[in-house]
């Protein structure tokens, strides 16, 4: 329920002003609804019927602060004017208090005054014929339906569609709030994925050609300086085409750019031979059968970010790849030599390990990646779990 006015409202003030305005110019004429002689004025004279005008209408300043003080002294109010000549515009303004009383009273207010008003239109008809039994007698619940189980009524229907209007509101917001939550996190899980890639993409070519340049500057040897040299034209060449396949995708509107095709475990074999001429000494062991793409993709940027992370850190040995397919599981192993590395060493910031784990994750896999023991010395191991069941279930 909306918050109430402390003070009452201009509309209010403008009601109660002409509901009262309209009484005196009926009083003035002498307009009343009953006349002086009817057995039911207690009160007789002209005088009389002005205070419950001026009552009722002091109560049509609270029928939005205060709507049920109002209806109640208003119902006391058309009582004592009953009692006189009475005024129509007493009863017009008892029966806007009425329809105040619902649309701005409580819940529990709006709920009962229909039925209320309702027993009483009911009684106000059967009581008076069940006394007289004349057909006239019907009207006086006709009159008592009309003042308060009318307003009653239309209060009810208005507070009704008010409450739907502002529910749907309520709902609409709701789903703009919502559908803003899901926007940002489209895009943030786009940003992270562009991230992901933009690094698995140039992270192997810029680490070698940052081990290589540092040898060729650390080592005064022409032939050495010309083959570290020629790696690293290699891989910024590499490297290159990489990233403007890349952006050609991000760019709109790029139609002349060819889209990178995606990795497959079919160029394993090709990874593993620029590893080599990197300086790694890699030995495959891969037999993964057939697996989904995600799963693919997802192994090859694995094995891809490995190999780049013993480039960068391993300690001079063999760097063992090996890829075993389940029934139910892809398993990614990669070993390298632990330790102090005697060759340049290129800067790592982690963000390697982070989007493997990031990749295992979105596949409901496990990653692990840590120093071991092995049988030839302290090993440093990276191993992945990739789930391939809900995978093919939810493509097929």
């Amino acid at each position: 329920m909306a918050v109430r006015p402390l003070r009452p409202p201009r509309f209010d003030v403008a009601v109660a002003l002409a509901g009262l305005a309209g009484g005196l110019l009926l009083w003035a004429f002498g307009l009343g609804v009953r006349p002086d002689s009817d057995p039911i004025v207690l009160f007789g004279g002209r005088w009389a019927l002005l205070v419950p005008l001026g009552v009722t209408a002091c109560c049509e300043l609270l029928r939005r602060t205060a709507p049920r003080t109002a209806l109640a002294v208003g119902t006391l109010a058309l009582t004592a004017d009953v009692m006189t000549q009475g005024s129509i515009a007493t009863i017009v303004m008892y029966t806007d208090l009425m329809y105040a009383a619902v649309v701005y009273g409580s819940p529990a207010t709006a709920r009962r005054l229909p039925w209320i008003t309702g027993v009483l239109t009911l009684a106000g008809a059967l009581v008076p014929y069940a006394a007289w039994r004349v057909p006239e007698a019907l009207l006086i619940g006709l009159v008592v339906g009309a003042v308060t189980f009318a307003p009653a009524s239309t209060g009810l229907i208005v507070r009704n569609h008010r409450d739907a209007a502002d529910a749907a509101r309520l709902q609409a917001e709701q789903t703009a709030l919502l559908a803003e939550m899901d926007r940002v996190q489209a895009v943030t899980a786009e940003r992270s994925r562009m991230a992901r890639e933009l690094h698995d993409l140039v992270a192997n070519h810029l680490s070698a050609i940052a081990i290589h340049s540092t040898a060729a500057l650390s080592l005064d040897d022409p032939a050495t300086s010309k083959d570290a040299l020629a790696v690293i034209r290699e891989n910024s060449v590499q490297g290159l085409s990489e990233m403007r396949r890349l952006i050609g995708i991000l760019r709109d509107g790029a139609d002349d750019r060819e889209p990178a095709a995606t990795p497959t475990l079919d160029g394993l074999g090709g990874l593993v031979d620029n590893a080599r001429a990197n300086g790694l000494d890699v030995a495959l062991d891969a037999e993964p059968g057939a697996v989904p793409a995600p799963v693919e993709l997802a192994a090859y940027r694995i094995v891809q970010e490995s190999l780049t992370n013993a480039l960068k850190h391993a300690s001079p040995g063999r760097v063992g790849v090996s890829l075993r397919r389940s029934a139910d599981a892809l398993e990614i192993r990669v070993t390298s030599p632990h330790g102090h590395r005697d060759g340049p060493r290129a800067p790592g910031s982690g963000a390697g390990l982070v989007g493997m784990r990031e990749r295992t994750a979105l596949l409901d896999g496990s990653f692990e990646a840590g120093p071991e023991d092995g049988p030839e010395g302290k090993l440093w191991v990276v191993r992945a779990t990739l789930p391939v069941t809900d995978i093919e279930q939810g493509e097929a």
